[in-house]
């Protein structure tokens, strides 16, 4: 699997941190703990062993996968790019069009996403149906609750 994984700068730096994060604190804090549980004899009976076991099981299969999407991220400098269509990167301001509700996300990377703080994944729904199109343009999506229509007020890059 060697497709590139499209990320902003910021995106790149929070998975680098969780990476550092989990191998020099978390991965040396459990084998601390497998250790220490070892220590308490009878392993087959030893809840706090298999919790520890289960951890850095965990912490494992999740660094394997950091490595992959860091060493797969292609890095996007939203700074550079401009214009009024909205793509990857693009801050967009809509216009609910039933509410008159004012919702404004940044086109982002599945693993930077966090629509709370602004940021849509790039393959979610709302983000297909912008990519492409401009200030001014209306865009209808397809949501659990039915069609939502919005209207693009604005197309920045930050």
């Amino acid at each position: 699997m060697s497709d590139k994984i499209p990320m902003t700068a910021d995106g790149l730096a929070r998975l680098e941190e969780e990476l550092r994060h989990l191998k020099n604190t978390a991965r040396p804090e459990v084998i601390r703990a497998i250790a220490q549980a070892r220590e308490h004899g009878d392993l087959s009976e030893n809840a706090e062993y298999h919790a520890a076991r289960d951890r850095q099981s965990f912490i494992e299969g999740r660094l394997g996968e950091l490595e992959d999407k860091v060493a797969r991220a292609e890095v996007i400098d939203v700074s550079k790019l401009s214009g009024k269509t909205v793509k990857f990167g693009a801050t967009v301001t809509l216009i609910d069009e039933d509410t008159d509700e004012k919702l404004t996300y940044q086109l982002v990377g599945e693993d930077e996403a966090d629509v709370k703080q602004g940021r849509l994944a790039i393959t979610a729904p709302l983000a297909r149906a912008l990519i492409g199109k401009s200030t001014g343009d209306s865009v209808e999506v397809h949501t659990p609750k039915g069609e939502k229509g919005y209207e693009i007020r604005r197309v920045k890059f930050v």
